[in-house]
């Protein structure tokens, strides 16, 4: 591995800019404070309140208790939003902090948008389509969520509460208290899936009047106006009224703080308004589990959330859970604990026996321990639909003779790897026999096992492998760094030439060019799509008359960058009988959404998993395989793959990074600044995107910005819908907003959402560049990343790099003790435990 020393004609050391000093760019709040105070600003760098562990624009840990693993700044976080106690992200949305959709949408790139705001709303209409869908199946589930036996204390009564609800004993509001009856929730039948031909319904935007209307109740709580627009889009029609009634609703506008929310209800309240006042316990619940959302979080622990609400000022935070039960924003859900790290484990006293044993734990120590969880209904609807449509999948596969790629039942020799360190001994199998009674009679009948074998002889190593995991078995599991992305690509070639109808997404439109590129024949976009595009119908086979994909075998790619929602809209367009195969690096960051699909699938060993054995090349793969394993090695660099530059200070940082840019990269190693990628830590701070992308334009395409800040010829980062971030170049602009080029297709964003969508690019962060590479990498760490930085931040950010890999370093030994010592921290998700039943039980 190179340093400055040893490679000057890479790096040649200068002096810093003078009067560069640190300075933090941090943008005002989306909206000012209500009670005439200044809002809080941008919170989303080192040093500024939110470093995470997996980055500085990381969330703030929402319970109090630890850190928890945020997202590397997801795209529908708002940035300044992370204050104590609370899980905010700040994230990929515009410097204002503005538009930050609490999760909605993820960051799974498309390649491009074709008209901006429709492509956007029909994707939001799917994933409303979707979420009407899971909202009905958990609706017609007959009983409570059965978990353990007896609670005590306030679990206890938030368990009875829900199961009273459940069973139809209680109307809703009086399962916690007694006031007037209120009518059950009147359940709709399951919606038909929707044929291909039909367009998706798209949301309306709200009525002008309803807009004033909200606006006039802004003003007279001293909220900006600015906001009437939102909040009338979040609370539709009658948000006017809403708002007067309860104004901590204005918590659902993304952006919003509780302390503005609380200025803006004394205000309308006067003295009636105080901290113990039900609607702001029950609206900071829901907040709180929102913020937890975009920490990763699918879930929190019920004493985790009681804890976030005290530290909020709630006199009574278990009452406030309640009611945010009652009023059926939140659920409750009790899951056995069995390997489950970082969980205290509630130990419920078997039926009957309310006496301790002589050590005072009794037979209660022998009961299955559990955890109460509580939960979104959103987040919580998709994990389960996830977990059924999974085990779906596993079991609707037609037999063709053995249980096993070999016919005994067994996985492939390299098989198993458990990324979570599972014990294997006390782990479930790593196969599971379909079942299922066959296809729906419109398929042609699959492939015989003999031929699926034939297909395996002609391939070699892991994908031969991969080959006879996929012929017997409806879900699995591929792992591998980007070398080992030719196994899946092999594997869609030999079904192809088996005659099945077969498709693989990717997460970035870059990724969907390799894959193309890689499969026999050259580009087929009929193939090789991007999740984002086969969801909305852009790309791929296209649905059937029940609206399912038209499809015997999907394969996708970056499977890490799966999120809950965007995972269970993928297993639910599935027909019966189709396989699935999930392949990624478990290197890398999880998804910038809740949870962590492929990790909780992993770790569940519920179906095969096939481990590449197809190294990345060169120093720089040698460098990412023992970041992977928990070794930071000095690598042999003969033609300067990698590259050390040590710092002084974030000035001295950006200079550096600057000039690595535009002068020592170009030079030295023949890759052009066109195609050299910084990325750092965090958006805010010293050092931070923000910072990093006004030095670079100004060298590499100064202008005085006056398309809202940009000019033609700037690399831009767009979020046509929050969560999902397209990389780009603006082409101009006009009277009705600015031009972009995303990815080889032209987009108009609209002149009012240009602050809110659009961020200059040369600088990332690593959750933005998850799922691409270039030729050229230069990771910047200032010494204020030190905290940020974990293992699989650092693994993520360093395998961007497809030739050369520069590392501004200013944070000492903090980088191999990050490596080192900080593993990707645990998010709170139900999945596992979802899918354990699904698997034999082990011996």
């Amino acid at each position: 591995m190179s340093t400055e020393s040893a490679a000057a004609e890479v790096a040649e050391p200068e002096a810093p800019e003078a009067g560069s000093g640190p300075a933090a760019e941090d943008a005002p709040e989306a909206g000012a404070a209500p009670d005439g105070g200044a809002p809080e600003g941008d919170a989303g760098g080192a040093g500024d309140g939110s470093a995470g562990p997996d980055g500085l624009e990381d969330a703030a840990d929402p319970t109090g208790t630890g850190e928890p693993d945020g997202p590397d700044g997801p795209d529908d976080a708002p940035e300044g939003a992370a204050s104590e106690g609370a899980a905010e992200a700040g994230g990929n949305a515009p410097d204002s902090g503005a538009e930050a959709g609490a999760g909605e949408g993820k960051d799974t790139s498309a390649d491009g948008e074709d008209a901006g705001v429709s492509e956007a709303q029909a994707e939001l209409a799917a994933q409303r389509e979707l979420r009407e869908r899971i909202e009905q199946r958990k609706a017609s589930k007959d009983g409570p969520v059965a978990a353990g036996a007896k609670l005590k204390g306030t679990a206890a009564d938030l368990l009875a509460a829900v199961r009273a609800v459940e069973s139809g004993e209680k109307p809703v509001a009086s399962a916690f208290r007694e006031p007037a009856p209120v009518a059950p929730q009147r359940t709709a039948p399951e919606p038909l899936r929707r044929p291909a031909a039909e367009a998706p319904a798209v949301a309306a935007e709200p009525a002008p009047e309803t807009v004033e209307a909200v606006a006039a109740v802004l003003a007279d709580g001293g909220a900006p106006a600015a906001l009437a627009a939102r909040a009338a889009a979040v609370l539709g029609e009658g948000a006017d009224g809403v708002l007067r009634a309860d104004p901590w609703q204005l918590l659902r506008v993304a952006g919003v703080r509780p302390e503005q929310a609380d200025g803006f209800a004394r205000a309308l309240l006067g003295p009636d308004c105080g901290p113990g006042d039900e609607r702001r316990g029950c609206a900071l619940t829901v907040w709180l589990l929102e913020q937890a959302a975009l920490a990763g979080h699918t879930a929190l622990e019920s004493s985790a959330l009681t804890a976030a609400l005290a530290q909020r000022g709630v006199p009574d935070p278990a009452e406030a859970v309640q009611s945010a039960l009652a009023e059926g924003d939140v659920l409750v859900f009790q899951d056995a604990l069995e390997e489950v790290p970082g969980a205290a484990p509630v130990r419920p006293a078997p039926p009957g026996d309310d006496t301790d044993g002589a050590d005072g734990t009794g037979d209660a120590e022998a009961a299955t321990p559990v955890r109460v969880l509580l939960g979104l209904e959103r987040y919580a609807l998709a994990e389960e639909s996830l977990a059924d449509g999974l085990a779906r999948v596993m079991n609707s596969l037609p037999k063709e003779g053995g249980s096993g790629p070999e016919g005994d039942g067994s996985a492939p020799a390299d098989q198993g790897a458990d990324p979570d360190g599972a014990d294997p001994d006390t782990a479930a199998p790593d196969t599971v026999t379909p079942g299922g009674s066959g296809s729906d009679g419109e398929r042609s009948r699959p492939p015989a096992t003999a031929d699926w074998e034939s297909a395996a002889a002609a391939a070699k190593g892991s994908a031969a492998d991969l080959i006879r995991a996929v012929a017997t078995h409806g879900l699995v599991l591929h792992t591998g760094g980007d070398a080992a992305r030719a196994e899946p690509a092999a594997l869609v070639a030999a079904a192809r030439t088996l005659g099945l109808r077969v498709c693989a997404a990717t997460h970035s439109a870059e990724g969907q060019r390799r894959l193309a590129e890689g499969l026999d024949g050259g580009p087929d976009k009929g193939v090789a799509v991007t999740v984002a595009g086969l969801l909305s119908g852009r790309q791929g086979p296209g649905r059937d008359a029940d609206g399912a994909l038209s499809l015997d075998l999907l394969v996708v790619l970056d499977a890490p960058q799966l999120d809950v929602e965007t995972a269970a809209m993928l297993v639910e367009s599935l027909p019966d009988g189709a396989r699935l195969v999930l392949s990624g690096d478990s290197g890398v960051l999880w998804s910038a959404g809740p949870g962590r699909v492929f990790a909780d699938l992993l770790a569940a060993r519920c179906c095969p998993q096939v481990v590449s054995r197809t190294p990345d090349p060169g120093p720089i793969g040698e460098l990412v395989s023992s970041i992977g394993v928990g070794e930071l090695t000095q690598v042999e660099a003969p033609g300067k793959e990698v590259v050390i530059v040590p710092v002084r200070d974030a000035p001295d940082a950006i200079h550096r990074t600057v000039q690595l840019v535009a002068d020592s990269v170009p030079r030295a190693i023949g890759v052009p600044a066109g195609q050299t990628q910084v990325i750092t830590p965090g958006h805010g701070g010293a050092a931070g995107t923000r910072a990093l992308n006004a030095a670079l334009k100004e060298r590499l395409n100064p202008g005085p910005g006056r398309f809202g800040g940009f000019d033609p010829g700037d690399r831009v980062a767009y979020a046509p819908t929050p969560g999902r971030t397209v990389l780009g170049r603006v082409v101009g602009a006009d009277a009705q907003g600015l031009r972009l080029e995303c990815e080889g297709t032209p987009v108009a964003v609209p002149k009012e959402r240009v602050e809110q969508s659009v961020r200059h690019a040369w600088a990332l962060t690593a959750h933005q560049a998850a799922g691409r590479r270039w030729p050229a990498a230069v990771v910047v760490l200032p010494g204020d990343a030190a905290g940020a930085l974990t293992r699989p931040w650092v693994y993520t950010a360093f395998s961007r790099a497809e030739r050369h890999l520069s590392v501004v370093q200013g944070v000492a030994q903090a980088l191999p003790q990050a490596v080192a010592e900080r593993p990707a921290k645990e998010r709170t998700t139900r999945l596992r435990t979802l899918l354990r039943p699904q698997a034999p039980a082990a011996g």
